[in-house]
């Protein structure tokens, strides 16, 4: 069975909005990130387990706000007290994972296929954030996370880099379409290469 992404019926390849006269490099670029494994990890209020003793892909869980670990293939992001959002391009990883997390301790959902993820990169990103999220976006660091809305979508928001800024977001699957359209309006004064 074939995977079809989120935003294959939206996603177009090309320059839109006010690019023409501009560098290219002084563009946005959005694309749609795919074939990532994505897993929702909670750890039950009634485990006495260390978050030391777990290691993820070379990586120790932190119960810290807005708080993202990383290394080259995975990144995991705090999404709550006891509870992480693991993006990684190692798909492999869910098996490893669910073999070293007890049942009892934490409860692990694939939520690979049920999101949407659009990827923002330049320097106009957290004007274009701005224009639908109610955060303050001057405070959002490289390697912070956030959970909040864009124009009354729920969404999690992954700062990668801050030289340019580059994000990915999140979204239910079924709400891709419309925060894509949401995403790409606002980035239209600027001027976005979609890729």
């Amino acid at each position: 069975m074939s995977m079809i992404s989120a935003l294959a019926n939206v996603h177009l390849k090309g320059k839109f909005g006010d690019y023409e006269g501009k560098n290219e490099n002084n563009l946005l670029r959005i694309s749609e990130k795919k074939n990532l494994l994505i897993v929702q990890i909670v750890q039950y209020k009634s485990s006495t387990l260390s978050l030391e003793n777990i290691d993820i892909d070379g990586l120790k869980l932190k119960d810290e706000p807005l708080s993202v670990i990383n290394n080259n293939d995975t990144r995991i992001l705090w999404n709550g007290p006891k509870n992480w959002l693991l993006v990684s391009t190692k798909k492999e990883l869910l098996k490893k994972i669910s073999q070293n997390f007890i049942e009892t301790d934490f409860a692990l959902t694939d939520l690979s296929h049920s999101r949407a993820l659009i990827e923002i990169e330049g320097r106009n990103v957290k004007e274009v954030l701005k224009k639908g999220c109610p955060f303050n976006f001057n405070s959002l660091e490289k390697n912070n996370s956030i959970n909040s809305t864009y124009n009354g979508i729920a969404l999690t928001i992954d700062m990668i880099d801050n030289n340019p800024d580059k994000v990915r977001i999140f979204a239910l699957r079924s709400f891709g379409e419309s925060l894509y359209h949401s995403i790409t309006d606002a980035s239209l004064e600027f001027g976005f290469k979609s890729i």
